[in-house]
């Protein structure tokens, strides 16, 4: 079968490819597939100038040697090569594309640049145009006949699910489909050596998603490809398994098609998400249904350790912090994402409740938290740690719901915020919608910096209270850096609120009332 540059253009590993130069050659035929490193020209001619063979390099050696590039380009095309693919272009040499069109187009050779984004290889490359090479659109084995014969089979197999099993035995691959939020649907295991929960916590942490082609994973040893299908409009995860890594990538991803095709023509509906399901019963505070499903789930009310509102943590790092911490702390995260936002559960693995001598279970999913955190300036996670089973669970939910999108206003310089900062806002918007004399009895507490001090000399003190209670946690050095002032300033500034209240605001019978005070008043900012 004659393989052409146009037909090697239409192969994933060249999708995010620019062709440029001799364009008018794309129906060279391509006959064979080598990798230039040489360090100078004559030698990279050589061994690379070779009849209908297609080209891949780096100009390994001759970064910032245009003219030897140019030779090389001359001299390839000279000798009856079908094309070059440039890979890593953005990382190599200042020799531009226009002035590589300009050659390619003088020379005769196509030239097709790759982006060092795209994150493709000369493997890639190489396995790819090797099997339209050697096997065109037929497979070097039964895989694709074997699997359409038993998924095509409808007088010998009465559902989709004994169709795919039945195909995956015969040809020694594994399934998984799954949600959206990685809860696996439908399952078909034909090897155990690594658990399917290990793969999905690794797969979590790839971004995929976006991939023109279906993603290589190594599972501890074990081969494994992801990518995207749709089932009656909702996309689902596919997880496909090589046992013997017996297949190519472009076969697997053929697989992947035909079992795409074959759900749509058995109108296989997947089961229901079951996790999804539990987590949006307790964001609903359904605690009825939440009971009910979570003895599908399998898990015991006293194994959740907390539950959180997180935003921006739906990223590679997040998710390879979450995966981390599943693999060395003795905790489960099941997660519901919906945009950028996500909604978990934090639950216990194991034997039960911590002993003494082991570290506190709500240590653990703080700092989880606080990695999370450090991932990006962007992330906001509201939590509540500590939970009584599915009673507490569905009110912490609650909380987080009607606080968080006030929270941030209350304590602007907080990123993971806990339940007792979610607590205090909970209270402060109680008193804001009920106004009346509860609310003036807190607001009259900052009055005398009103009636005793000028307008301005009264919003300087308020500010520097506001940042000293809220944000600093009483700490006058953390106060001087979030206003930007010297210590001393703070501490005199302190002194004069302390004459100006007639009471210590660092005293234990002081400190409530005036922390409620005051964020009532940043609250009011916001609902005003």
């Amino acid at each position: 079968m004659k393989i052409t540059v146009n037909d090697c253009l239409s192969l994933d590993a060249f999708s995010g490819g620019i062709l440029i130069g001799g364009k008018r050659n794309t129906d060279n035929r391509v006959r064979s597939v080598s990798v230039m490193d040489a360090q100078d020209a004559e030698t990279a001619i050589e061994h690379c100038g070779k009849r209908e063979q297609l080209v891949l390099t780096s100009f390994y050696g001759m970064e910032n040697n245009p003219d030897m590039q140019k030779q090389v380009v001359e001299g390839l095309a000279q000798r009856g090569a079908s094309a070059l693919a440039v890979f890593h272009v953005a990382k190599k040499s200042p020799f531009s594309k226009g002035k590589l069109d300009e050659i390619g187009q003088d020379a005769g050779l196509p030239i097709i640049l790759i982006p060092a984004e795209t994150k493709v290889e000369y493997s890639d490359a190489i396995e790819q145009v090797m099997d339209k090479l050697l096997y065109g659109d037929s497979f070097k084995n039964g895989l694709i006949n074997n699997t359409i014969y038993h998924l095509l089979n409808f007088e010998k197999h009465k559902t989709f699910e004994t169709a795919i099993r039945k195909a995956a035995i015969s040809n020694e691959f594994q399934m998984v489909l799954l949600s959206k939020d990685f809860n696996p649907i439908l399952t078909v295991e034909t090897r155990q050596i690594v658990t399917v929960a290990d793969a999905i916590k690794l797969g979590k942490s790839r971004e995929f998603e976006n991939s023109t082609k279906y993603t290589f994973i190594d599972v501890d040893g074990v081969i494994t490809y992801w990518g995207t299908i749709s089932i009656n409009n909702e996309k689902c995860f596919l997880l496909l398994v090589d046992n013997e890594d017996n297949y190519s990538q472009g076969e697997m991803t053929k697989l992947a098609e035909i079992i795409e095709l074959a759900i749509g023509m058995w109108k296989y509906s997947p089961e229901r998400d079951v996790k999804a399901e539990f987590i949006k019963a307790l964001i609903r505070n359904n605690k009825s249904l939440a009971y009910s499903l979570r003895d599908e789930i399998q898990i015991k009310g006293d194994d959740i350790l907390s539950v959180f509102h997180a935003k921006g943590i739906d990223t590679k790092y997040g998710n390879d912090v979450i995966h981390e911490y599943e693999k060395q702390e003795k905790i489960s995260v099941m997660r519901l994402d919906e945009g950028d936002e996500t909604y978990g559960i934090v639950l216990r693995v194991g034997k039960g409740k911590a002993s003494e001598e082991e570290e506190p279970e709500k240590a653990r999913c703080l700092r989880l938290y606080d990695k999370l955190k450090a991932g990006q300036k962007g992330v906001r996670i509201f939590h509540a740690t500590g939970i009584d089973g599915i009673e507490g669970a569905g009110d912490a939910f609650r909380l987080i719901g009607e606080t968080w999108p006030f929270v941030e206003s209350v304590f602007p310089y907080k990123r993971v915020f806990t339940k007792y900062e979610l607590a205090l806002v909970s209270n402060c918007i109680n008193l804001q919608v009920q106004g009346g004399y509860m609310k003036k009895t807190y607001m009259d507490l900052l009055e005398p910096f009103r009636k005793e001090v000028g307008e301005n000399k009264a919003k300087q003190l308020l500010e520097t209270l506001e940042t000293f209670v809220l944000d600093a946690g009483m700490n006058s050095g953390k106060t001087s850096e979030f206003m930007g002032i010297h210590t001393n300033t703070v501490q005199y500034r302190l002194k004069k609120i302390n004459d100006i209240l007639g009471a210590e605001i660092t005293g234990n019978r002081v400190i409530p009332g005036l922390t409620m005070a005051l964020a009532l008043k940043r609250l009011d900012r916001v609902v005003k």
